[in-house]
């Protein structure tokens, strides 16, 4: 898995999802805009976390993913999970 890059700072933040609130468009491809970077957090439970068409990496707490700049990716929840996303530039 990646890291954030130095120099970036967090500016925003979202509400904590489950696998009931989810927003529909984090579990379908999308992107994040130019020179913005993403730390996927779990809070509870797991999340699949698919980057373009390569395999599931599994997301616990403790194992943040990071969402690179315009990369297409997509969450999906493995049973009960608690997340949120901080973005960064």
């Amino acid at each position: 898995m990646k890291d954030l890059p130095p120099g970036v700072a967090p500016y925003k933040r979202t509400e904590s999802f489950t696998e009931e609130t989810v927003p529909r468009g984090l579990l379908n491809d999308h992107t994040t805009a130019q020179g913005v970077w993403g730390l996927i957090r779990v809070e509870e439970g797991k999340l699949d976390y698919i980057i373009g068409e390569g395999e599931p990496e599994i997301l616990s707490p403790g194992r943040d993913g990071v969402v690179e700049p315009q990369v297409a990716h997509r969450v999906r929840p493995d049973g009960k999970v608690r997340f949120f996303v901080e973005f960064y530039r």
